[in-house]
């Protein structure tokens, strides 16, 4: 009797082992599904490559706030700065890819891809882009002691002085550093380039006339420029900046080819479900259309606009490559 009972007990356990082990199967096989029917349901981490208080924190946290209203949870900002915005790609890549772990980024993106690729991993690979932001110009701005008021002025006086304007920018790599060397190629100048850590001491150094020149957002420059201090002399962007309406822009002064306007974005880990980029996507281009956002980004120089995600992807990657030939060139990223 007990040793039918006790088989039938051991047929029992083996049962409800196999029952557990089928549910807890299934149960990982529909996570996917189920997270992407019911995303947003919890806090949603909004990673930021930088330090607070710079442009991109700023901007990170207007669409943030939206962001919150649009989706009805949390949207908490998170900075990560450090090491060109690779600490915060790397959290990210490595992040789950349920939709709670996204990122707002700049076109330093592009950048890392390249000045990375052969200095170990590239983060970058693993995360994709998902809806477009903005976009702002840069002004081309010069110490007052600058005999130029002008852009062929300027070019001019680089021709005449080829490696006496000395030009500053964040860092070795950084935006500043690689639109003016594109510049140079464009216009057939050559200047030096004298890197900081970080732009803010650099844009200091500008208006003690230590170095000559520099190509800054128009947030970073704009009180400078109201106030005398540095001089502005045109936009890199394809029309002229609402903020400075009365600065030309390059190819109105003379450089046709030499336009560039740094891009920010939300960015997500790759293998995130496309059921729940597409419901980021659509709650991102509802921020950016919401008129109060929009006036809020424009005092930061950011003129917003809904894109497609594949028209985002494709500027993403048309960049890589733009600016991974300058990275080559300049070999900035020898091992």
């Amino acid at each position: 009797m007990c040793r039918a009972d006790c088989f039938t007990a051991w047929k029992t356990k083996k049962l409800l082992a196999a029952l557990l082990v089928v549910t807890s199967c299934g149960a990982i096989l529909g996570a996917p599904k189920a997270t992407a029917k019911t995303w947003p349901d919890r806090t949603i981490t909004l990673v930021i490559p930088f330090a607070p208080g710079g442009s991109t924190d700023i901007i990170s946290r207007i669409v943030g706030r939206k962001l919150s209203e649009i989706l009805k949870v949390n949207v908490v900002p998170e900075n990560k700065g450090g090491a060109g915005g690779e600490i915060a790609a790397n959290y990210v890549a490595h992040a789950a890819k349920d939709g709670y772990t996204i990122e707002m980024d700049h076109i330093g993106f592009s950048f890392n891809q390249s000045l990375y690729k052969n200095k170990g991993s590239v983060p970058e690979k693993d995360i994709v882009p998902v809806a477009f932001v903005g976009s702002t110009p840069n002004v081309l701005a010069v110490t007052n002691s600058l005999p130029v008021k002008t852009l062929p002025q300027f070019i001019a006086y680089a021709k005449a002085h080829p490696g006496a304007i000395n030009y500053g920018s964040g860092g070795v790599g950084s935006a500043g550093h690689l639109s003016m060397e594109l510049l140079q190629s464009v216009a057939g100048i050559k200047m030096t380039h004298v890197p900081y850590k970080g732009s803010g001491p650099a844009l200091v150094d500008l208006i003690s006339g230590r170095i000559q020149a520099m190509l800054l957002t128009i947030p970073a420059v704009m009180g400078n420029i109201k106030n005398g201090q540095v001089r502005a002399v045109a936009t890199s962007g394809t029309a002229r900046p609402e903020a400075l309406s009365n600065l030309p822009t390059f190819a109105q002064a003379g450089i046709k080819n030499f336009v560039y306007e740094p891009w920010y974005g939300i960015f997500a880990p790759r293998g995130t479900p496309e059921s729940i980029l597409a419901k980021l996507h659509a709650a991102v281009n509802k921020v950016v259309a919401d008129p109060e956002v929009k006036r809020k980004l424009l005092e930061q120089g950011l003129s917003t606009n809904a894109k497609s995600r594949q028209a985002f992807v494709t500027q993403v990657e048309g960049d890589t490559k733009k600016w991974g030939v300058i990275i080559d060139r300049l070999e900035l990223n020898k091992p």
